[in-house]
């Protein structure tokens, strides 16, 4: 196993993945509404590096017959345990420990729709990358739509600016400006996020076109609504508004105005 394998199993082993996606839970909403909205059609369901099945527990209470990869066993075992909790067990094909740059576990055009929430921002080298999307182009079928999480290298520069003592290595400037020109990012301190790519916006889909794919939209995953807190969702809760202000903040996520404000991306494409 490669250091950077290590390096992201020893950070999601002690990180609670599923946790931040309750304490960020817009990220969540929105890619979901976005995911149930485009699977129209399909039965079997892959996500790579689906970690402790938040999605995929997800499909699975909707019917769908979710099969669930990740490079790490212990995000594999929660998943499988979350599985049970909410009596899904059954309508899962599988949990695997398994390398998103080789699928060969399973055969080709095996699912009718691929999600791989994660494995994209952590494969630093382009090889990688192409390994890892050209496995998700030979496992999906033709016509099976794909949903594939990129990190915008433009809010990470933000972020950076804004906490460099909490990003470092980027609290200078040669270092941000090595980050922008390459997209790596290695946190100097033990036990945060690490081994990590982030993608240039206009970058996205034409990769994902010369490699196999038909773009169909590329959303913003924060929408207008990544800021905001407790406090002020239970605002609109108290007044019975909060679906129609849900509704909003789902078409917002569309908008090409907000991706650069956006640290996650969804990219939503259908193989050629």
């Amino acid at each position: 196993m490669s250091e950077a394998n290590d390096k992201v199993i020893r950070y999601y082993g002690s990180f609670d993945e599923w946790g931040r996606l309750d304490r960020e839970p817009v990220e969540y909403l929105v890619n979901a509404h976005h995911i149930k909205e485009n699977l129209s059609g399909s039965r079997r369901v892959l996500d790579i590096g689906g970690g402790p099945g938040k999605y995929a527990i997800a499909l699975a209470r909707e019917g769908y017959e979710v099969t669930l990869a990740d490079l790490s066993p212990r995000l594999v075992e929660q998943a499988r345990i979350k599985a049970r909790e909410f009596g899904v067990e059954s309508r899962m094909g599988g949990f695997h420990v398994a390398d998103a740059r080789d699928l060969s576990l399973f055969e080709d055009e095996r699912f009718d729709a691929s999600l791989m929430l994660g494995p994209m921002y952590h494969l630093q080298s382009s090889e990688d990358r192409l390994s890892a999307v050209t496995e998700l182009n030979r496992v999906t079928k033709r016509g099976g739509i794909v949903f594939v999480a990129f990190m915008s290298r433009l809010r990470h520069l933000a972020t950076s600016l804004l906490d460099p003592v909490g990003w470092r290595p980027n609290d200078n400037a040669r270092s941000i400006t090595e980050f922008m020109d390459t997209g790596m990012f290695d946190h100097s301190d033990e036990g945060r996020f690490t081994g990590a790519y982030f993608s240039d916006i206009d970058w996205i889909e034409g990769y994902m076109e010369e490699n196999g794919f038909e773009s169909v939209k590329l959303i913003a995953s924060s929408s207008v609504a990544g800021a905001m807190k407790p406090e002020q969702w239970a605002y609109w809760r108290d007044r019975g508004e909060e679906e129609t202000i849900l509704r909003m903040v789902f078409e917002a996520s569309e908008s090409p105005y907000l991706l650069g404000s956006s640290s996650h991306l969804l990219y939503i494409g259908r193989k050629k």
